[in-house]
């Protein structure tokens, strides 16, 4: 199998495989036979679900941004490095990694957030085939954009040098 645009070949079977997978389990924990939702008598609710809105927040801003520039009709020519491509090399599947986060912090269901680790592996590896097609396509340009760009949480800014020592 050869990759369409870009993407891994399983990479949308695999995330809507992941998204079934998912639901199934945190709903099947959370609201129907509680087997590892022991800590929600622990954690209050009120803070599940204020980290709950938080990863919504940002996965939203993510997926806004992150569609904003690649659900065009062709694949982008060149490398985009804008919107949350500024911050993150993988905006889209960082967006749907919290978004399953959250469900399962709201929960607390432990189960969910492991189904939630096997979906970031999947993930990362789906990520690291598309980096390396990027790499070949865009060279340096896209080595420099790694360097300067986190794949899943940003770097720091640098300092600028102002070639004064201290």
């Amino acid at each position: 199998m050869h990759e369409k645009n870009g993407e891994h070949p399983f990479g949308d079977t695999g995330q809507l495989l992941s998204l079934v997978v998912f639901l199934t389990v945190w709903a099947g924990d959370s609201f129907l036979l509680h087997l590892s939702t022991f800590l929600s008598d622990c954690i209050p609710l009120s803070f599940r679900l204020a980290v709950f809105a938080l990863t919504l927040i940002a996965a939203t801003y993510l997926l806004k941004s992150g569609h904003a520039a690649v659900s065009r009709e062709e694949r982008p020519t060149r490398l985009i490095v804008t919107g949350a491509f500024r911050y993150v090399r993988h905006p889209l599947y960082l967006a749907s990694i919290l978004t399953y986060l959250g469900l399962s912090i709201s929960t607390a269901s432990l189960l969910a957030l492991a189904a939630s680790v096997g979906i970031f592996v999947f993930h990362n590896y789906i990520a690291n085939y598309e980096e390396e097609l990027l790499e070949a396509k865009f060279e340096e340009e896209y080595r420099n954009y790694k360097r300067r760009t986190g794949k899943w949480m940003p770097k720091p800014a640098k300092e600028p040098r102002t070639g004064k020592s201290k």
